[in-house]
């Protein structure tokens, strides 16, 4: 098959600093009057890169990647400084929606000048007007100044401009969150169908979900370099996996030196024995003073069947009021190895500010797990996950029998949290999987 994109050595750098502004007395002092050259860094370098007609490929990578570098080049803004890329057909680009409106023009002229911009004549904008104006949602709308509309509305006529434009190359940098959801899923679905024709479309997008379920390919960026380029759902799986190891780093470092050293040790109702810095970690500004594993009938256990339900109840303590914490529980196997994994914040179970004491738990509705030995860890996490206030590790132990059907795989068919406090009253979640 033809490529659509080629790039070869591929390379982009930036200046720091002006060089010829005028210097701090501090500046001076360190470095004496003598100027030196400009700094420069690299935002792309040494950049292979062959994409097939029609595939679609996602560009990921941690901010300041390169992404929105190598979609500019591709789109023409801008020169590389150093080897060559060449993008075969008319190219489109939603790199930066609204770029080129203006506040005292109407959504009409608008259009028209916006379209004309994007690549195409006049006549072209004219007998694709209806279709625009019927996709963005504003025929009601189109005749009044820009400077009327929301934000909302706006960003939904220059999306619905970018897509008319026809191309054989389209660029995306992230702009798929457009509008209400209603509207984004009509975006969405224009992608499918313009992918569907068999137009080349290179993503980017912090949405790794995205990338895995709408790409064929993905391209893995980091500093300015390729990590890995390949099937999107393997690059993405490798992607995410480095960045929660990153982060997760990030956040044992910084527990760790946040946990005390003088606790007495905390015995549970289960049985297990906490110790700080042995298998309890954390702050202790908020403290998880027992923790259950409870079946289906809410007894206590520590052994189930594949496809029974397993309830994970904590008692958690708030001498201060603690805004939005974050509460986590994982089930991992040999060598830590993580099995199922959930927390408030990936179930979108936002807890208020928390004070006193209260109960959180999670219930695994037909939990399957292989047959063998599991350890259920738990904790309650700083809004942002920077660190951890009370992570009990490696301390409730699971075994899953042989008995049942559907041993070899690892799920849940329901995750449900639940909260209950003196200060929020009950609230409930269920998220099917």
């Amino acid at each position: 098959m033809a490529l659509a994109i080629e790039a070869r050595q591929l390379g982009k750098r930036f200046r720091r600093y002006d060089p010829h502004r005028p210097w701090t007395f501090q500046e001076v002092v360190a470095r004496g009057w003598r100027r030196g050259g400009p700094e420069y860094f690299w935002g792309l370098r040494e950049i292979d890169l062959a994409i097939e007609a029609g595939t679609t490929v996602g560009v990921i990578g941690a901010n300041g990647a390169g992404k929105s570098t190598l979609l500019r080049l591709l789109g023409g803004i801008g020169q590389p400084d150093e080897g060559s890329i060449k993008v075969h057909g008319r190219v489109s680009g939603l790199l930066s929606l609204g770029a080129g409106f203006h506040s005292d023009l109407t959504g009409r002229e608008n259009v028209l000048v916006t379209g004309i911009i994007g690549g195409l004549t006049r006549a072209e904008v004219e007998r694709e007007f209806d279709s625009i104006v019927d996709f963005a949602e504003l025929r009601d709308a189109i005749d009044a100044p820009l400077r009327t509309y929301s934000s909302g509305m706006e960003m939904r006529l220059a999306f619905a401009v970018a897509i008319h434009v026809q191309s054989s190359v389209l660029l995306i940098d992230e702009v798929l969150a457009v509008g209400d959801l209603a509207f984004q899923r009509k975006c969405l679905n224009r992608i499918l169908d313009l992918k569907a024709r068999g137009v080349t479309i290179v993503l980017v997008s912090h949405d790794a979900a995205t990338v895995a379920t709408l790409c064929e390919e993905a391209l893995w960026l980091e500093s300015g370099r390729i990590v890995e380029h390949g099937p999107a759902p393997s690059v993405v799986n490798h992607y995410v996996a480095m960045m929660r190891a990153r982060a997760q780093q990030r956040n044992e470092a910084e527990t760790l030196s946040r946990t005390p050293g003088d606790r007495p040790p905390l015995r549970t109702s289960s049985g297990a024995t906490l110790e700080v810095r042995r298998n309890r970690f954390g702050s202790l500004e908020m403290e998880l003073i027992d923790v259950q594993l409870l079946d289906s009938y809410g007894s206590p256990t520590a052994e189930i069947v594949p496809g029974d339900c397993l309830n994970v109840e904590i008692l958690y303590d708030a001498p201060g009021a603690i805004p939005r914490p974050v509460f986590g529980v994982t089930i991992t196997g040999n060598g830590g190895r993580v099995c199922l994994d959930t927390s408030t914040d990936r179930e979108d179970f936002t807890l208020p500010l928390i004070r006193n004491r209260g109960t959180i738990s999670v219930r695994f509705e037909g939990l399957r797990l292989p047959a063998g030995l599991y350890h259920v860890d738990v904790g309650v996490y700083q809004q942002d996950w920077s660190y951890a206030y009370d992570y009990h590790y490696n301390s409730y132990p699971l075994r899953m029998r042989a008995e049942g059907a559907g041993c070899g795989a690892m799920e849940a068919a329901r995750i449900i949290w639940r909260h209950e406090s003196q200060d929020s009253g009950s609230r409930r979640l269920a998220r099917v999987r």
